[in-house]
């Protein structure tokens, strides 16, 4: 059985936007990160009509209007990979094992030295990273059985109430923001093999209890965890294996807006180790940057779920309506830095600006136009700007 208290799951500015403005409009009101003292420039801004009121276990909540940033920078391609349970100093440091990903791929982007996850242990760092929903006590604990969410209203931020692990359709991701704004997305996920794999409603996940012979995890996938992903054809034609990625890089055309990839047990480093994952990054990366999508100005995202040591946050995130304590013993997932690789971005760069995963769905949100989900549009947090884009 999981110990909540050890890290890992153990178990078994506002710079640019890509596309027109318009297309924040779709479907939700417009979501913001704020400016910061280390923006770009004063951004073009549309504000929403009023405010939205939500209802939670405490009444109404009213959460403030919100604002998205317009400019010019054309990224119109993101890429994330996310590998495993690593602190700062593994992945990063001057002894890291991960000699490709620091010899050859840092000098080439902005690493991002203060980026931290935000709970423990890796399936509520997945979810925010895609719909900007906070931890609640299910997501953290991996989901083991695979239950519905069950809602008992919407607080601030459009965070749903309650608890659970399949979220209700009304919550929404970044997949389903893309598809409204008529662009693509696709999960790779690495040893997946059947589309959309994940169990029954009310079933265990037989992934987390180690007789997964293939080492694909449904906790790494979270796609799966949202109703309105998984109710109709969009997860089976989007959620797929990473075998399929190297025909679809083969044009821009074909490479989807959002590639989210996924490496399966060993490849991520969670359980094998960062030389593991680095061959991986050694195998994959070079594709994804020949490729005409990325070239023509897209972004790569290396990242981290959380760190295997510490529970400390970043960014004024506030408090997550559903659990005390994201990080199990503390507020977040720890830091696990990250690195930007782009034809905008700078080369050799660093920035100590802090950024968690709510702040980087919001520079993806940010990069086609699209509202912010969840608190990705909480205020006084950081988007992607001038430290990461030249």
């Amino acid at each position: 059985m999981h110990d909540p208290t050890t890290y890992g799951d153990t178990l078994p500015v506002r710079p640019f936007i890509a596309v027109p403005a318009a297309l924040a409009l779709l479907g939700l009101g417009l979501g913001a990160c704020s400016s910061s003292s280390h923006s770009s420039t004063s951004p073009t801004t549309v504000a929403t009509a009023g405010s939205s009121v939500t209802t939670g276990s405490s009444g109404p909540t009213t959460t403030p209007p919100t604002t998205a940033a317009a400019a010019a920078r054309p990224i119109n391609h993101v890429f994330v990979i996310n590998l495993e349970n690593k602190d700062y100093a593994s992945t990063w440091g001057p002894g890291s094992v991960a000699h490709y990903l620091n010899g050859t791929l840092v000098p080439q982007g902005v690493l991002l030295t203060k980026y931290y996850a935000i709970g423990h242990v890796s399936l509520d760092n997945y979810i925010a990273e895609i719909s900007g929903q906070s931890p609640n006590p299910a997501t953290q604990s991996d989901c083991i059985k695979y239950t519905e969410f069950v809602a008992h209203g919407t607080g601030a931020y459009q965070q749903k109430l309650g608890a659970g692990c399949v979220y209700p359709a009304s919550v929404l991701t970044i997949a389903d923001q893309l598809t409204a704004a008529h662009l693509t997305w696709h999960s790779y996920q690495e040893s997946m093999g059947v589309p959309c794999r994940h169990p029954q409603i009310g079933t265990i996940d037989t992934t987390i209890a180690g007789v997964n012979h293939n080492r694909y995890v449904t906790r790494h996938n979270p796609f799966v965890y949202f109703h309105s992903i998984i109710d109709g054809g969009a997860c089976v034609a989007n959620v797929v294996d990473l075998s399929s990625l190297p025909g679809d890089l083969a044009s821009a055309a074909t490479t989807p807006n959002l590639s989210f990839i996924t490496p399966n047990l060993c490849d991520d480093a969670h359980d094998c180790s960062l030389v593991q994952a680095d061959a991986f990054l050694q195998q994959w990366v070079p594709r994804i940057l020949a490729s005409p999508a990325y070239k023509a100005g897209g972004m790569l995202i290396i990242t981290l779920d959380e760190s295997d040591n510490d529970a400390s946050a970043c960014c004024n995130t506030p408090p997550s309506p559903n659990t005390p304590k994201p990080g199990g013993t503390g507020p977040g997932g720890g830091l696990v830095g990250a690195l930007v690789l782009s034809p905008h971005a700078k080369a050799g760069a660093t920035s100590a600006v802090p950024y968690n995963h709510y702040a980087l769905l919001c520079s993806i949100e940010n990069a086609f136009g699209l509202a912010h989900l969840g608190f990705a549009g909480a205020p006084n947090l950081t988007c992607f700007g001038n430290d990461v884009y030249r």
